[in-house]
C-alpha cells in the first residue's frame, strides 16, 4: 500500500548491500520507490535465506514498525528442513542458548553462557522425510529473539536440534541451498491498526 510492502527474497540475494556491488533487495526498493525516506528495510534476512521481508515507504511508518520488532510483538515463523532427525526431543518445545559472534571465525556465531546474548527458538517438527540415504526433519521456528543465525546455531548445535540446516555451508554441509525460508509475519499496520498475517509458503 502506499505507507509499506513486502517482499519475497530469493536465496541467495542479499537483504543489503554489499562489498561486491550486486543486487541487493534494498537497492532493488530504492531504485523502484525513488520517493521513499527513510532506511526502507524494516528488517533482515542472511543472505542464504528465503522469505518475507518488510519494508516501509517513510521513515514515520519505519520507525512504528521497528518499534514493534523491538517491542517483540512482531510474530515471525520460518520453515526448515534439518540434516537428520533429532533425538530425544519433544514435537514442540524451546530451544534457549545464548549466542556471541564467534571473534576467530568470523562470521560464525557461537553458543556461550558466559558473554553470550540471550537467544529463544519456539519449535514444532512438522514432520520426517525418510530416503534411502537419509532422514530429513520438516520444522517450523518461531524465534523470539532476533540474534544473526540463530536458527542456524541454534539448530546445529549439540543442545539444540543437533541437525543443522541442509545445506548450511558455516553450520552443516553445503547443498544447493539453504533450506531455511521465512514463510509468516504478522504485524500491526501502524496506519490502519489492522492486524497483518501475510504468509509465502516454504518452496521446498
Amino acid at each position: 500500500d502506499e505507507y509499506l510492502l513486502i517482499v519475497n527474497k530469493p536465496a541467495g540475494m542479499l537483504s543489503v548491500p554489499g562489498k561486491t556491488g550486486q543486487a541487493s533487495v534494498l537497492s532493488i526498493l530504492q531504485e523502484r520507490y525513488p520517493d521513499a525516506t527513510g532506511p526502507i528495510l524494516v528488517h533482515r534476512l542472511d543472505m542464504a535465506t528465503s522469505g518475507l521481508l518488510l519494508a516501509a515507504k517513510d521513515k514515520d511508518t519505519h520507525a512504528l514498525l521497528q518499534k514493534q520488532f523491538e517491542g517483540r510483538t512482531v510474530k515471525k515463523r520460518y520453515i526448515a528442513l534439518l540434516d537428520g532427525t533429532p533425538q530425544g526431543k519433544e514435537p514442540k518445545g524451546f530451544i534457549r542458548l545464548p549466542i556471541r559472534p564467534d571473534y576467530d571465525n568470523r562470521p560464525l556465531q557461537m553458543v556461550c553462557f558466559e558473554y553470550g546474548k540471550p537467544a529463544v527458538t519456539r519449535y514444532e517438527i512438522i514432520g520426517v522425510i525418510q530416503s534411502e540415504a537419509k532422514n530429513l526433519t520438516r520444522i517450523a521456528y518461531y524465534p523470539e529473539t532476533g540474534r544473526t543465525h540463530q536458527l542456524r546455531v541454534h539448530s546445529a548445535h549439540p543442545d539444540g536440534m543437533n541437525c543443522p540446516i541442509v545445506g548450511d555451508p558455516l553450520y552443516g554441509q553445503t547443498a544447493d541451498r539453504l533450506y531455511l525460508h521465512a514463510e509468516r509475519l504478522e504485524f500491526r499496520h501502524p496506519i490502519t491498526d489492522q492486524r497483518m498475517h501475510i504468509t509465502k509458503e516454504a518452496p521446498f
